[in-house]
């Protein structure tokens, strides 16, 4: 039998730790670790609190806040009805000063800690514009199993429930569930009301939500994206009504082995508008009731993916009402942008973030400049008036294709895009072909850089390496293999993602 985790009462948060999580220290009667280092989810500094470790390893435990016994002089009432159940905004219950100077000491630890390597002072980081209503997108997960609280289950019948269906947000630790979610702060309210009202339309005429075991349902998921110039995109997921293994394999009902499941999943990917596994016909209501409801939505589109993750970059996005695409301005430019193309979520201070990255470039109009990891060209095309020539790299095909367009719509001539993994594509040939860079610009993903990325961009020798991060533990690691030729001259953190743990960073290397 598991042994029982104790309970620990009236114990004072005393720090922010990683990942949105708080800590406090206990002593033990260890004499290796004589202090155990405990870290608890939305909390706040100086809170008092009862805690139920739910986990215990030598020298740190995990657990979750049970009785708020006297609150911290920091804490706010939290704006959002599901803060504490849904993961997304994990210190709505502090004030933004505070969440600004936690992801400012954020920055500096982690490039210290993980870095080592010298370093200016960090410019003090730039707030949101918006700290509500900031983002352009949000995702929403279609589930045939929603949660329940605690407190929920308690006050329901023994079995009452548990297959209710929910529209939202992904719980950690139940990937098979889904929070549903009536409101949502982070975006302007009329994606609540579109999310709200497919829920309802999908309740009334009994369309089947996404089984996540089962991998069967057609309602699946629900992205939603909007635009400064005020259009509007929605797409919807969709999924097959049966299992992909109940799918009759041509010539062959078995189903015992690999050959068998593959033959399955040939039949369906040449099928898919067939009935038995697509209810095409429920689908399309669904899309009308949508335009009919709707009129703002600019951008009507829906997927079909039998896969067994909702990754759709690989599928065929088709087209309903309006435009395959919305635009989102910035300055005097327009980017393009499609159901899989990437544009940082926060509107606003993307151009905030992209000033600091062309300010640290010090372009005066005579540079080439390479930009790694270019998605759509938005860092290219904005730095791209100040440079003499501009060369984007970036893995996925489609986003490249985008970038050519944004520099065509916006008489940009002086861009060169190339799709490819970075490292295959970044070699020493290349340069030998393009020329030598004088500055590269870098936003790579949460990973990083791979090495051999790193080793080419020092073969390179530009005078400077501005480094957008979203992740500046990986960044800090980068810098370290950097430091054997460049000296980091600048740090700007940015906060793109008010009431969550996470920070960008922007950081100016210069040759030594």
């Amino acid at each position: 039998m598991k042994k029982k985790l104790p309970l620990l009462q009236n114990v004072t948060i005393e720090a922010v730790a990683a990942e949105g999580k708080c800590l406090f220290h206990v002593a033990t009667e260890s004499e290796s670790h004589p202090s155990l280092v405990v870290f608890v989810p939305f909390c706040v500094p100086g809170d008092v609190v009862d805690v139920q470790l739910t986990r215990k390893k030598h020298s740190y435990a995990e657990g979750e806040v049970v009785r708020l016994v006297k609150p911290s002089p920091k804490r706010i009432e939290p704006m959002c009805q599901h803060f504490g159940i849904c993961g997304g905004c994990k210190w709505q219950n502090m004030p933004y000063e505070e969440q600004l100077a936690f992801k400012q000491q954020q920055v500096q630890d982690q490039l210290t800690r993980i870095g080592k390597i010298a370093l200016p002072p960090l410019s003090p980081i730039k707030g949101s514009v918006r700290t509500w209503e900031y983002r352009n997108k949000l995702d929403f997960g279609c589930c045939n199993k929603r949660w329940y609280t605690r407190e929920q289950l308690s006050e329901m019948p023994e079995g009452a429930g548990l297959t209710q269906p929910g529209i939202g947000f992904h719980i950690t630790g139940a990937f098979d569930k889904i929070l549903p979610i009536e409101k949502c702060w982070l975006m302007d309210d009329l994606h609540n009301q579109m999310r709200n009202s497919i829920y309802q339309y999908a309740l009334s005429h009994q369309l089947s939500f996404f089984d996540l075991r089962q991998q069967t349902g057609l309602l699946r998921d629900v992205i939603i994206r909007c635009s400064n110039s005020g259009a509007w995109m929605v797409l919807v997921q969709f999924g097959p009504s049966i299992n992909m293994d109940s799918c009759p394999p041509r010539g062959n009902n078995r189903r015992a082995n690999a050959e068998d499941k593959q033959a399955a999943k040939e039949w369906l990917d040449g099928e898919l508008t067939s009935q038995k596994c697509f209810d095409r016909p429920a689908a399309m209501q669904l899309m009308q009731f949508l335009a009919d409801e709707f009129p703002q939505i600019t951008s009507l589109m829906w997927v079909y993916n039998p896969k067994c993750n909702d990754t759709f970059g690989d599928l065929p996005v088709e087209l309903y009402k309006g435009e395959d695409h919305i635009f989102l301005h910035m300055e005097d430019l327009r980017f393009k942008v499609g159901p899989k193309s990437f544009y940082q979520t926060n509107t606003e201070q993307a151009l905030h973030l992209y000033e600091v990255a062309r300010d640290f470039a010090q372009l005066s109009g005579s540079e080439l400049v390479y930009d790694l990891y270019t998605g759509t060209g938005t860092i290219a095309n904005f730095v791209a008036r100040k440079a003499k020539q501009v060369i984007g790299i970036e893995y996925v095909e489609d986003a490249i294709k985008d970038a050519r367009i944004n520099s065509s719509i916006n008489g940009i001539e002086n861009t060169l895009f190339y799709a490819g993994d970075m490292k295959d594509i970044l070699t020493d040939d290349f340069i030998s072909e393009h020329g030598r860079p004088d500055v590269i610009i870098t936003d790579p993903p949460r990973a990083g850089m791979h090495p051999d990325v790193i080793q080419v961009i020092m073969n390179a020798r530009p005078r400077r390496i501005v480094y957008v991060s979203c992740n500046p533990a990986t960044q800090a690691r980068d810098l370290q293999l950097l430091d054997a030729l460049y000296q980091v001259t600048k740090v700007q953190p940015v906060d793109m993602f008010p009431h969550t743990p996470h920070v960008e960073n922007v950081v100016l290397l210069e040759a030594k």
